[in-house]
C-alpha cells in the first residue's frame, strides 16, 4: 500500500508521439510551437517551408505567428480572403530594399493578378530555377519580391520583367550590364520587382514571353521557363563574363582571387553545377549588402528632391569604412533611373571610386555601378594629382585644388561629394571648412556603433565652430575687419567673377544614417586592406592597356612605349624632398602622373626640367616610366592614354602612389634578372626613404625590413 502513494513517471510511448503528431496544427505559421516535440526532420522542414509559402502567397502572414489552438480558424480565414480578394498576391516587400528592411506602404507598388493556379510556383525547388543553355549561358526564373545573392561576376540581361541590382534597374528590353560581386566587397544581390500593366490574359502573356525568348533559346528551353515562370517573376539570362580587362587583373597572383574562387560549398546542389558555368555562385542574404531604415528613407528624400529640384549638392560625411563608398553607389545607381547624368566630386584621396588613388576629380556619371571601384575606372572631366593617400600636413593646398577643381561645375545635374574618413581633431575641422566652401544642400552624415561617436553637423554647429581656415560666426561678429578667408566660393562656374569674393555658408539640412553596413577591416588590418585596394586601382587602370579584342594578353614589358626628350615636359615630386641629381633615380621604374602645366617647354633644349614647387594643374591620365635613355635623353612611358592627348602633356607628377609588387615580380619571357628589382641598393642615397626606395626598387621588403631594424637599434 506504502508503494501506491508514490507517484508514476509516465514515459512517452510511440503512440502518445503519434497522437501528438495527429494533433498538431496543420498550418503552423512558427516554428517555435513544434521546437518543444523534438527536433525537426529534412522532411518536416521541408513540408513546413511548402506551408508557409502556401500560406503567405494566400495572404496570410508568416511573421506574426498563430498559436496551435487557432489552426482550424487561421486555416479557414486565409481560405476566405483568398476567395473574397480579386486575385492578387500581397507585397512581403519593398524591392529598393537592397536587404531585409522594408520601405513605407505609400512607396510599394501595386501588385499584379495571376490565376491563383500558378501560385504553387512561389514554392520551387532552387534546382528549378535554373537551367543551362550552354556556351556558357543559364536561364535563369527569378520569383517575384525574391533576392538572389551571389559572388563572382556575369553579365545579366533581362529578358521579361525587370530587376533591380545595386539600386539600378534593369528592364526588359535594355542592353545587358556588367555584374561584378566580388570576394573583396560586400555581395551584390538580384531583386525581382513587381510592374503595374493593364490586365493581360494568360495566353497573351504565354505568347509575349515566348517571342521574348525565341531569339535566345530553343524549344524545349521555352517549355521549361513557361512550366515553371510565375507571372510575378523575371527572366534573366546570365552569361560568363571575358573581357581583356578581367583576364589581365586575374592574370596577377594578388588579384586572381577577386572575381573567383575555387573552394567548393559543403554541400553541392544542381543549382551550384548550372551556375559555375557561367562563374557565380549563390550565396546567403546576409552577407549581400543590407541597408537600415535611415539609409532607406535618406535615399528616398535625395532621390525625389533630384527629380524636383534637379541640382542639390550632396555632402556624404562619416568614419573610415563606415559605407560612404557603398551609399554614394547606390545613390548614383538610384538617381541614374531617372535622370540622364549625376556628378561625382571625389575628395577622398586614399580610396578613390572612378579614378586610381591620390586624386581629386569632378567626374559626370551616365552608366550605373555594377562593381567595386577597379571595375570601373573613368575619365574624370577634371583631375589633379595630389600624389599622397592623405592630406596631412598640406591642407592648404588640398584645399586649394578642390577649389579648382570645382570650377568646371555648371549645376546643371544633382552633386555627389565624397569626404574622407578623418573626421577627428584637424579632421573634423576641415570638413567643416569643406562644408562651408562647397555649401552644399544637404549633408548625409553616417555613424554606427562601433569607433568614436562624431558630433552632428547641423547647420547650427558649423555656423559656430572653428575651422582650419575659417571662423565661426560668433568671431566673424567682432571683428573689425574682414578677413578673405578663401579666393572663391561655389559659384565657379562664372570664371569671371571677382577672386576676392567670400565664401557664404547659406546652411543645409542634415540627414542622419544610422550605418548597418558589414565591414571585415579594423585598426590592425586597415592598412593592409587600404594598400590591396589601391593596388586594384592601379591594376584596373593598366587594364586599358590591353586591346579590346579576344587575343591573347600581353605583359606590359613587350608593349611599345611612348618616347618623351627631357625638353619637352617637366618633372617634379609631389610628397617628398629630392636632391635634383637623384631625380631621375626617382622616377625610373615609377607611377607618374601626366599633366598638363600652363608653362610653355619650347625654350628649353637641355634636361631634365625640374619644377620649385607642386604645380596645381589638370592631370590627364598615367602611366609608368619604364626607361630612361641618358645618351638620347629620352623618357620611356607607358600609358593608355592616345597619342593625341599625349601631346598636350608637359608635366610628369612624381607621388606616393606605387606600381604594384606583382607587376615587377610576374614578367614573363626575359631571361636572367627581373629588370627593375632587385634587393642590393643603397639606402644612404638621399631620397632613398621608406617610401621612395621600397616604390623605387620593387620587392626588396626583407632587406628593407632589416635596415630599419638596425636603424631602431642605433
Amino acid at each position: 500500500m506504502a508503494d501506491s502513494d508514490v507517484p508514476l513517471k509516465r514515459v512517452a510511448s510511440r503512440s502518445s508521439w503519434q497522437r501528438v503528431r495527429k494533433a498538431r496544427p496543420h498550418l503552423l505559421l512558427s516554428r517555435r510551437g513544434r521546437r518543444r516535440f523534438g527536433v525537426l526532420t529534412r522532411g518536416e522542414l521541408r513540408r513546413l517551408r511548402r506551408r508557409l509559402l502556401r500560406a503567405h502567397a494566400l495572404g496570410g502572414d508568416w511573421k506574426l505567428g498563430v498559436t496551435a489552438g487557432a489552426h482550424v480558424a487561421v486555416k479557414c480565414k486565409v481560405r476566405t480572403r483568398s476567395r473574397s480578394a480579386s486575385r492578387s498576391l500581397p507585397t512581403p516587400r519593398s524591392l529598393p530594399t537592397l536587404g531585409r528592411r522594408q520601405l513605407p506602404p505609400c512607396s510599394q507598388p501595386p501588385p499584379r493578378s495571376w490565376p491563383e493556379r500558378h501560385v504553387q510556383t512561389q514554392s520551387l525547388n532552387i534546382s528549378q530555377l535554373t537551367r543551362d543553355l550552354g556556351s556558357g549561358r543559364v536561364l535563369f526564373l527569378l520569383p517575384g519580391w525574391e533576392g538572389f545573392t551571389f559572388s563572382g561576376i556575369c553579365r545579366v540581361t533581362c529578358i521579361y520583367g525587370q530587376v533591380e541590382i545595386y539600386g539600378h534597374i534593369i528592364k526588359q528590353g535594355q542592353p545587358p550590364r556588367d555584374v561584378f560581386s566580388a570576394y573583396t566587397h560586400s555581395f551584390l544581390t538580384i531583386n525581382g520587382i513587381q510592374v503595374s500593366e493593364p490586365e493581360k490574359s494568360e495566353k497573351e502573356i504565354r505568347r509575349e514571353i515566348r517571342a521574348l525568348l525565341k531569339p535566345h533559346t530553343k524549344l524545349e528551353d521555352r517549355n521549361w521557363a513557361l512550366k515553371y515562370l510565375s507571372h510575378l517573376g523575371s527572366i534573366l539570362m546570365l552569361e560568363r563574363l571575358r573581357t581583356p580587362a578581367v583576364d589581365f587583373m586575374s592574370s596577377y597572383k594578388c588579384a586572381s582571387y577577386v572575381f573567383r574562387q575555387e573552394s567548393p560549398p559543403v554541400k553541392i546542389n544542381p543549382e551550384y553545377v548550372t551556375l559555375r558555368t557561367v562563374g557565380i555562385r549563390r550565396q546567403r542574404r546576409k552577407k549581400g549588402i543590407c541597408l537600415s531604415e535611415s539609409g532607406l528613407c535618406a535615399l528616398e528624400e535625395l532621390v525625389n528632391v533630384s527629380r524636383v529640384d534637379g541640382c542639390p549638392v550632396i555632402l556624404v560625411c562619416g568614419a573610415c569604412d563606415i559605407g560612404k563608398s557603398t551609399f554614394n553607389r547606390i545613390l548614383i545607381n538610384q538617381l541614374l533611373n531617372s535622370i540622364p547624368v549625376a556628378d561625382y566630386l571625389e575628395c577622398d584621396l586614399g580610396q578613390t571610386e572612378f579614378t586610381p588613388p591620390g586624386c581629386i576629380a569632378l567626374l559626370n556619371i551616365t552608366e550605373p555601378i555594377l562593381g567595386p571601384p577597379y571595375t570601373h575606372q573613368r575619365r574624370p572631366q577634371r583631375m589633379v594629382y595630389y600624389g599622397k593617400m592623405n592630406c596631412h600636413n598640406d591642407h592648404e593646398n588640398y584645399i586649394e585644388i578642390i577649389k579648382y577643381v570645382m570650377r568646371d561645375y555648371k549645376r546643371e545635374a544633382p552633386l555627389i561629394i565624397n569626404t574622407m574618413g578623418w573626421v577627428t581633431d584637424e579632421g573634423l575641422m576641415l570638413l567643416v571648412d569643406l562644408i562651408r566652401l562647397l555649401s552644399p544642400n544637404y549633408v548625409v552624415q553616417l555613424s554606427s556603433g562601433r569607433g568614436k561617436i562624431m558630433p552632428a553637423l547641423t547647420a547650427e554647429y558649423v555656423d559656430f565652430t572653428d575651422g582650419l581656415y575659417t571662423k565661426s560666426k560668433i568671431k566673424r561678429r567682432y571683428r573689425p575687419f574682414e578677413i578673405q578667408e578663401f579666393g572663391n566660393n561655389l559659384e565657379f562656374a562664372d570664371e569671371e567673377k571677382d577672386s576676392s569674393s567670400f565664401s557664404v555658408f547659406t546652411g543645409h539640412k542634415l540627414i542622419s544614417v544610422h550605418s548597418e553596413f558589414i565591414c571585415s577591416k579594423n585598426e590592425k588590418n586597415r592598412a593592409k586592406y587600404n594598400r590591396i585596394f589601391r593596388d586594384l586601382a592601379v591594376l584596373g587602370y593598366l587594364s586599358q592597356l590591353m586591346l579590346p579584342v579576344p587575343e591573347p594578353l600581353s605583359p606590359l614589358h613587350s608593349l611599345t612605349p611612348y618616347q618623351v626628350p627631357f625638353s619637352a615636359v617637366a618633372v617634379r615630386v609631389t610628397h617628398a624632398d629630392v636632391a635634383p641629381a637623384h631625380i631621375l633615380y626617382a622616377l625610373n621604374a615609377n607611377w607618374v602622373g601626366l599633366c598638363k602645366i600652363v608653362d610653355d617647354m619650347k625654350g628649353y633644349t637641355r634636361g631634365p626640367i625640374l619644377l620649385a614647387q607642386n604645380p596645381i594643374c589638370d592631370c590627364l591620365g598615367f602611366g609608368i616610366c619604364r626607361g630612361i635613355d641618358m645618351e638620347q635623353r629620352l623618357y620611356y612611358i607607358l600609358t593608355p592614354l592616345p597619342p593625341e592627348e599625349l601631346r598636350t602633356v608637359n608635366c610628369l607628377l612624381v607621388g606616393a602612389i606605387s606600381i604594384p609588387h606583382c607587376i615587377f615580380r610576374k614578367q614573363p619571357g626575359p631571361e636572367g634578372t627581373v629588370p627593375y628589382v632587385t634587393t642590393s641598393y643603397n639606402f644612404k642615397l638621399l631620397g632613398a626613404t621608406e617610401k621612395i626606395g621600397e616604390r623605387q626598387y620593387g620587392n626588396a621588403l626583407p632587406r628593407y625590413k632589416l635596415y630599419q631594424k638596425r636603424k631602431t637599434r642605433r
